[in-house]
């Protein structure tokens, strides 16, 4: 979808909660009803559902939206770190790749890329993320924060807070699970990846990718997920649209990451123990090609998660965890 005046239509439809009016879209693009119709038919033909009732207008029935409709909601009261831009794309291969192009280009920090689709969508530790257009978000955010390296690791658990705090305000019952994931009731609904740029002593870059699942796709879960998994609306009770889950994401993370910058990882690492779902639980991690297991006692300062094991206090800097049991 290349056309100015189509990416319009659908900007007024993707923020419209009822039907818009063909004769009104034609008064402000200053076309005919009849162009405004096949411009219509063209977005039908991208595979974006637009229903048309009689006497009301068209309804957007796609959970659709544009960088201009997100960049309006974000106008009242605009943050002041992330999203000064916002790229919204039909298919790319990984929105993460997408801002690490961005920015060894020399993008300003706070870019935010959306996509429909990615073709290598990724978790960690090298597995698959589906995206699922409609009924998922795909997101990558561009951070340039003033750090040594060795601190990017608590990047994840900011934004880890920030989810939480965005999905609690959207009305969902969640928990964090360390290092980088959202439960609802033991399910994950959200996944967060973090990658970076960097020199010798100093971050050129971090991009913080961020997949939600935002609603059960009617053809169900790919087969190929090995866990469990739910999604944002079912947490909720509600059905959520994406143009108002990613307008929460961006104000709550440009909040959390001022608090960052501006207080340090302290007060955050607070927020984030009393949200983990396993804080003072029975946990088992598999560490390599093993298993630590133990009691869930702290977040470190540098998002090493330790574990009270026969007496000894291990330190767990990367893996897979599982919960045993609720204290």
């Amino acid at each position: 979808m290349t056309h100015p005046l189509q990416e319009t239509i659908l900007t007024r439809l993707a923020g419209s909660t009822g039907p818009v009016s063909g004769h009104d879209l034609a008064v402000e693009l200053g076309l005919s009803r009849t162009a405004v119709w096949k411009h219509v038919q063209a977005l039908r033909r991208h595979g974006i559902r637009i229903r048309s009732e009689a006497g009301r207008g068209y309804v957007m029935e796609s959970d659709r939206f544009t960088a201009q409709a997100l960049t309006m909601r974000l106008e009242v009261d605009p943050p002041t770190r992330i999203g000064h831009r916002i790229r919204c794309l039909e298919e790319v291969d990984s929105t993460n790749l997408e801002v690490l192009r961005a920015a060894d280009a020399g993008e300003p920090e706070g870019l935010v890329i959306i996509a429909e689709q990615q073709q290598q969508g990724r978790g960690r530790l090298g597995r698959t993320w589906h995206t699922m257009a409609d009924d998922a978000l795909a997101m990558s955010v561009l951070m340039r924060p003033s750090l040594p390296p060795e601190r990017v690791p608590q990047i994840p658990l900011v934004v880890g807070v920030a989810l939480y705090e965005a999905f609690r305000d959207l009305g969902a019952e969640v928990a964090i699970k360390w290092p980088n994931d959202i439960l609802h009731r033991g399910a994950k609904l959200a996944g967060i990846l973090t990658e970076m740029r960097a020199e010798p002593g100093h971050v050129q870059a971090v991009v913080a990718g961020i997949g939600i699942n935002i609603r059960h796709p009617a053809s169900g879960w790919p087969d190929d997920i090995d866990q469990a998994v739910t999604d944002l609306s079912t947490a909720a009770r509600t059905p959520l649209r994406r143009l108002d889950v990613a307008e929460r994401v961006i104000r709550s993370l440009d909040a959390c990451y001022a608090m960052y910058l501006h207080e340090g990882f302290d007060p955050l690492r607070d927020n984030w123990w009393a949200a983990h779902a396993a804080s003072g639980a029975q946990v088992r991690v598999r560490n390599g090609s093993g298993f630590v297991q133990g009691t869930a006692i702290a977040i470190d300062h540098d998002g090493a998660l330790l574990l009270s094991t026969d007496g000894d206090t291990r330190r767990i800097i990367a893996g897979d965890l599982e919960l045993m049991g609720a204290p």
